[in-house]
């Protein structure tokens, strides 16, 4: 029997994706919604009804998903009883839940105070530390950082706290506006940065600073509490593989814990959940020390769904969402503490729309080629599972959080899930965006993260350490061979290089991969072979696979099958997990190329001083005026996209003339300033 008959989700992507399965799955009608730029999007076409927000056309996307008054009118008119939030948008929203409630609907989540309490991690610190949960050291007995506090009150706070320390938004989660400062000469700038964050994602610019664990573990624990005072846990989730506070990879158990400390870690995290009243699903996280993984210290509490929740639900063979329904429909819980199961290990991989070899920015594009045909999506699917929120044709802009999908895999041990979790990333084509599809298969393969070494640095460290690689000879290969000429009909129109009593000529093609490289790639003879960069000649064959758009290319004995995406821009092409994008160059681009590398590099007196927006989004910030002296390095553009800040930083010393203001919206390598330097203004260029 269904819990709801009608549930609207106030979501995109993935995870509208994966309520949107449960709901199907359960017999419950679904109610998608959406703004004027994804009306086609593969949320809106898997609902059983779709809603556009209104206003969605001259508004930010992302505004229109926030906008509560839209979502809830929108459950009203198609007669929803409840509303879904996922996580992210209003997942967290005392105000949504408010409003639900006026209009007679159910909010999938927590009650109002329970979000209000834990909102505000100053407050939730106090509380639960009066609880006995142990607490980081931080302000938690001190008066939040408001705007307006004294510069000398913050400081005096700081050093109380004791450096190296974290600033962080008192409001909201994610690790959005989180700042590690080192040296107190380092605060007022991460105060700023903080703020400007906090009060643009979270309403509230309140800030609160904490002792920095060096070389922490991000353990989390999965909670479940119904409406008649019972709460359970249902395991830990590992969460230490992260860059920039953004989780990457997450598992199941935590490899990290003994039996003891397990069992105190999900009491603690029961306990903060009853001392709020909870109802629902939540997570509860905690740091611990690489070094001590017996002490942990409680961070937060999410009051809603995680994106990791899948590993649980492979561990436990529980529905995450089913559940949160049933509990917000005021069902008890169908299970006690001791009937809890985790069986095996389960690993998650996050894939991103984001380019590793440019420091994990993200990255924009549309979808030319998605095939996941190597795993199932959703609860009870393992051991493979993709929970995926894009298909062909998806535009993947810098509107949204850059989470395409998550790769998930389950064993009866970590190693075999690991190896699972590789096979199906090996496995999943994407073409068209860039993504970190390789980049995970690479540090799936470390042999820290094969041994459970972790920390939360640890990403940081291989990043510098290994370098991006060169691109792959395969798909090199099958970018030249699918950018050649087609052969005529006849002798004469034939474009294998044949010449009479001479050797045959070389067809050359010559192609900028995504770094800016230049490759060559010859092709001789009918039959081919290829020399690559000028390496030895070995045969090779290019021949239709079965699918659309997959081919079988053979490489020196080895064969493979490729994808490809032919552009007018470029040509898109993957293999095992890989991709790149190849842009072909004439003859007069290759001549122009080899003219500019013979000529002497400028001395940065000649250089030309653009800054230029590394992604496209908003600029949020301008530090300084136009016409001022700028030293070489500092920052003089801020640029948010994707729940991140970007700062762009002056390329030498001179003065300041600017090309954009705060609210700007900026494309990608879009000239923001330039700094204008003479013979006589060097300041900052040695």
């Amino acid at each position: 029997m269904a819990v709801f008959t009608s549930v609207l989700v106030a979501n995109r992507g993935e995870i509208a994706c994966r309520v949107l399965g449960t709901l199907r799955r359960l017999g419950v009608r679904s109610v998608a919604v959406h703004t004027a730029a994804d009306g086609d999007a593969r949320h809106v076409r898997e609902a059983d009804v779709a809603v556009r927000l209104d206003g969605s056309d001259h508004r930010g996307a992302r505004a229109a998903y926030l906008d509560v008054d839209a979502v809830v009118g929108a459950a009203v008119a198609t007669g929803a009883e409840a509303v879904h939030p996922g996580y992210g948008f209003l997942s967290e929203s005392p105000a949504l839940a408010q409003a639900c409630a006026r209009a007679g609907l159910t909010f999938v989540g927590p009650p109002t105070t329970a979000l209000e309490l834990m909102a505000d991690k100053l407050a939730a610190k106090r509380l639960v530390g009066g609880r006995g949960v142990p607490v980081l050291p931080g302000t938690l007995d001190g008066a939040a950082l408001a705007t307006g506090t004294p510069a000398a009150e913050i400081a005096a706070t700081a050093r109380d706290v004791g450096y190296p320390l974290l600033v962080k938004p008192s409001a909201g989660g994610g690790g959005k506006g989180m700042v590690v400062v080192r040296m107190p000469g380092e605060l007022p700038a991460a105060l700023e940065s903080a703020r400007r964050v906090a009060g643009a994602s979270f309403g509230d610019d309140t800030l609160l600073l904490e002792h920095l664990v060096e070389r922490p573990r991000h353990i989390e624990v999965q909670v479940l509490a119904d409406a008649h005072g019972a709460v359970v846990h249902l395991g830990e989730r590992e969460c230490t593989l992260q860059r920039r506070y953004q989780k990457v990879v997450e598992e199941a158990p935590s490899p990290a814990l003994d039996d003891a400390t397990r069992a105190r870690l999900g009491e603690a995290a029961c306990e903060v959940a009853r001392s709020v009243g909870y109802v629902g699903v939540g997570t509860v996280e905690f740091l611990v020390p690489a070094d001590d993984p017996t002490s942990f210290w409680f961070i937060e509490m999410n009051t809603r769904l995680q994106v990791e929740h899948p590993v649980t639900e492979l561990v436990t063979g529980l529905d995450l969402v089913e559940l949160q329904l049933r509990a917000a429909a005021g069902e008890p819980l169908p299970f006690a503490q001791s009937d809890v199961r985790v069986t095996g290990h389960a690993v998650e991989a996050r894939l991103y729309a984001e380019s590793p070899s440019r420091g994990f920015l993200p990255a924009t594009g549309r979808v030319l080629v998605y095939d996941d045909a190597g795993a199932a999506a959703g609860p009870g699917s393992a051991p493979l599972r993709l929970d995926s929120g894009i298909a062909a044709g998806t535009a993947v802009t810098g509107d949204f959080d850059p989470l395409l999908a998550k790769a998930v895999a389950h064993g009866a041990d970590r190693g075999q899930a690991l190896d699972r979790l590789d096979s199906l990333l090996g496995s999943v084509v994407v073409l068209g965006v860039e993504t970190n599809q390789a980049f995970l298969r690479d540090l799936l393969s470390d042999d820290d993260v094969r041994a459970g070494r972790l920390d939360t640095g640890l990403i940081d460290r291989l990043v510098t350490a290994h370098p991006a690689k060169e691109p792959d000879a395969l798909l090199l290969t099958a970018a030249a061979l699918l950018t050649l000429p087609p052969a005529g009909n006849g002798p004469w129109t034939a474009n294998d290089g044949w010449r009479l009593n001479a050797p045959p000529v070389p067809r050359r093609v010559a192609l900028v991969d995504d770094a800016g490289a230049e490759h060559t790639v010859d092709v001789t003879g009918a039959g081919p072979t290829v020399s690559l960069d000028g390496r030895r000649p070995v045969a090779v064959s290019l021949r239709p696979a079965g699918p659309p758009r997959a081919w079988l290319v053979t490489l020196d004995g080895t064969t493979q099958q490729v994808w490809a995406a032919p552009t007018p821009a470029a040509t898109w092409v993957g293999a095992g997990g890989r991709s790149a994008a190849f842009t072909v160059l004439t003859r007069a681009e290759q001549a122009a190329r080899r003219r500019a590398l013979r000529a002497p590099l400028p001395t940065d007196g000649q250089a030309s001083g653009e800054v230029r927006a590394a992604i496209p989004g908003a600029v949020v910030a301008v530090l300084g005026a136009d016409g001022d002296p700028v030293e070489r390095g500092a920052t003089v553009v801020v640029v948010e996209a994707m729940k991140m800040e970007h700062p762009l930083t002056a390329p030498r010393g001179g003065t300041l003339r600017l090309r954009v203001r705060s609210g700007d919206q900026v494309r990608l390598d879009e000239v923001v300033a330039v700094v204008e330097t003479t013979n006589s203004d060097t300041r900052g260029a040695s």
